[in-house]
């Protein structure tokens, strides 16, 4: 997978492996809060209306590039929030999804690793919602990709 230069945020595999060190949940939110603040911030022209999530209680922006060069799409996202946590978790998700082929994306089940992370019953309704949300475009723009 290739990682997205824009961002330090560690790969998918060292953010699971963090996640299993980390028994207490204020440790996992700081530690999301963290993922958070390793990501580059989304340049202010990137924070358009076509970018920005619908259905999240926060403001979340996710900007897609999708690189046709190979022979499947391979899709890169960059995102921001306006709110730590939720910041965090775009961090999450351009971990598991950022630099994948759009069938990699379709094929991926970021609502499973969050139920195996835990975080779904340590969400609020408000941002599992959001979660949600995130998911769906991130999927959609998959799809757009593939046509």
């Amino acid at each position: 997978m290739v990682p997205d230069k824009a961002t330090m945020v560690p790969d998918i595999d060292e953010i699971l492996s963090n996640f299993e060190f980390l028994d207490d949940w204020e440790e996992r939110y700081r530690y999301l809060i963290e993922l958070g603040r390793l990501m580059e911030p989304l340049p202010e022209e990137a924070r358009t209306e076509a970018n920005r999530v619908k259905g999240c209680a926060s403001q979340v922006w996710l900007e897609t590039r999708v690189d046709q060069s190979g022979e499947d799409p391979r899709l890169i996202w960059r995102g921001d929030s306006d709110a730590h946590i939720v910041r965090g978790l775009v961090a999450l998700m351009i971990a598991l999804y950022s630099g994948r082929t759009a069938r990699e994306v379709l094929s991926t089940d970021a609502i499973s690793l969050f139920r195996n992370l835990g975080l779904s019953e340590h969400l609020t309704p408000q941002r599992s919602n959001g979660v949600r949300s995130m998911v769906d475009r991130i999927r959609h723009d998959a799809s757009a990709a593939l046509q």
